[in-house]
Parts: C-alpha cells; sequence; structure tokens
C-alpha cells in the first residue's frame, strides 16, 4: 500500500467545511469522490485538521492509503481535471507509512484579512471582514502577546467543543497593515481548538475598537469566563495558511 500526502487550496464558501457530514457537501467528501473514481478503491482521506463552514485554506494537507499503481504526477492531474474550480491540489507525495497528516502535525498557521477601511470590495468579498470603523493596531498587538505560550483556551472555544484538554500552545502570533487597508493576523499553535482562531479575533476586534482594554483581554483569559466581549469573527476572513511537520 502507498500512503499518498495532498497539498490542498480551497475556498471554503460552497462547503460546510472539511469533515464529511451526511447531506452537506464537504471538502473532504468531494476529494474522496473523486480519489475513489480515479483508483477504483474506496478511498477514504484523512485531514491535518478541521475547518470550519466557510473557511478557507491556502494549504490544507491530508494524506490516503492506496494500492494503485499511479504515479503521483497522474494523481494530481486527474484530481484537478475533476474537482470543482474551488478545489485545487498543488502537490501530490509519496510518503513513508507512519506519516499521518494529523498526528504528525508539529504546528498550523492560520491567517484572518480584515479590510479596515471605510469602504468595502467587491474583489475582496468573501475573503475579508470587512469592519470600517479604524481600529486601534496598538492595543491590539499589545493584547495579543498574552496569547503567545501554553494557556487554557477554553474560553476561545466553542461552546460544543469536546476535547480533552483546552490546552494550548501558541508559538507566535503577528499583527500587521497592508498599504491596502488589510489588517492580516497570523496565529501559529501546536492545535487549536474549535473556532478558536476566529474566537480570538472577534475579541482582539473589541480590543481594537476599543471596547475592551488589553488588561481586561488577560483578564478574560486568566479567568476563563466568555462575557459580551467575548465574539467570534466571521468565517470567511479565515484561512488554514500553512502545517508544519
Amino acid at each position: 500500500m502507498k500512503n499518498i500526502k495532498l497539498i490542498i487550496e480551497y475556498d471554503g464558501t460552497n462547503y460546510k467545511g472539511w469533515q464529511t457530514q451526511p447531506g452537506f457537501p464537504t471538502v473532504q467528501q468531494t476529494i474522496e469522490k473523486c480519489l475513489s473514481q480515479i483508483t477504483g478503491e474506496n478511498i477514504k482521506i484523512c485531514g491535518s485538521g478541521r475547518t470550519d463552514s466557510g473557511v478557507h485554506a491556502l494549504e490544507q494537507v491530508a494524506n490516503f492509503k492506496t494500492a494503485t499503481h499511479l504515479e503521483t504526477a497522474k494523481i494530481q492531474k486527474a484530481l484537478n481535471s475533476m474537482l470543482p474550480d474551488d478545489i485545487s491540489i498543488s502537490r501530490v507525495k509519496e510518503m513513508n507509512e507512519d506519516f499521518h497528516a494529523q498526528f504528525s502535525c508539529r504546528s498550523k498557521i492560520y491567517q484572518y484579512n480584515i479590510l479596515n477601511r471605510s469602504y468595502p470590495s467587491a474583489i475582496l468579498y468573501g475573503r475579508v471582514w470587512h469592519i470600517p470603523i479604524k481600529l486601534n493596531m496598538k492595543l491590539m498587538k499589545e493584547a495579543s502577546m498574552n496569547l503567545v505560550g501554553e494557556h487554557d483556551f477554553s474560553v476561545f472555544a466553542a461552546a460544543d467543543a469536546e476535547v480533552k484538554s483546552a490546552v494550548r500552545t501558541v508559538i507566535k502570533i503577528n499583527i500587521k497593515k497592508t498599504r491596502k487597508g488589510i489588517i492580516e493576523f497570523e496565529i501559529e499553535a501546536n492545535g487549536f481548538l474549535k473556532r478558536m482562531v476566529r474566537i480570538i479575533i472577534g475579541t482582539l476586534v473589541q480590543v481594537g475598537k476599543e471596547k475592551l482594554t488589553p488588561a481586561e483581554f488577560k483578564g478574560i483569559m486568566k479567568k476563563g469566563e466568555k462575557n459580551k466581549h467575548v465574539i467570534s469573527a466571521p468565517p470567511y476572513g479565515l484561512f488554514l495558511k500553512k502545517v508544519d511537520y
């Protein structure tokens, strides 16, 4: 059996997230259907992690086992000829048998984009969160530094997140503003809870709007208690940027 690694780019707008869900279109089941037709096998793929409904990926990673004799280049070409235009396979590589897209992962990098100017963008529609009120970059950066390190992030997790432990390690977080008025948030961690990035961004925006101070942001983390300022950013500004192994 071969162990095949896929690097996948997708626009999540038309999908109910990554993971297969009966009755809903998902990225995982769309790729599995094409692979099963290509190989003649019942293919199941494993992704590095889930992305929510409407979230995009620049470099999602998945792997699957197959007995096919097809070369990786032919698998890539066949997949890209069959997949819809909003899913693309950028790389296909044969790995050693113990590689696992989820369990071999060391860290993930997510990027969130906010268009912070008075008017929206037609071109970037569905890929940025438009906030017309000027956000205070200095305060958001100050508050974000509290995230770095090992913490219990349960306050920034979805209410229905089912995990044994909410402790994660944020390796780094960067916030910068481009000349085009886009604020880019980049967060790298050894793992993420359900909706964690979106809730962190939503809460940092409250700091940027000066509805919450950096000290209060730190207090929310320390106490682990949600309040009206702990909100979730919309999914369409979020991208899974990179998965490191």
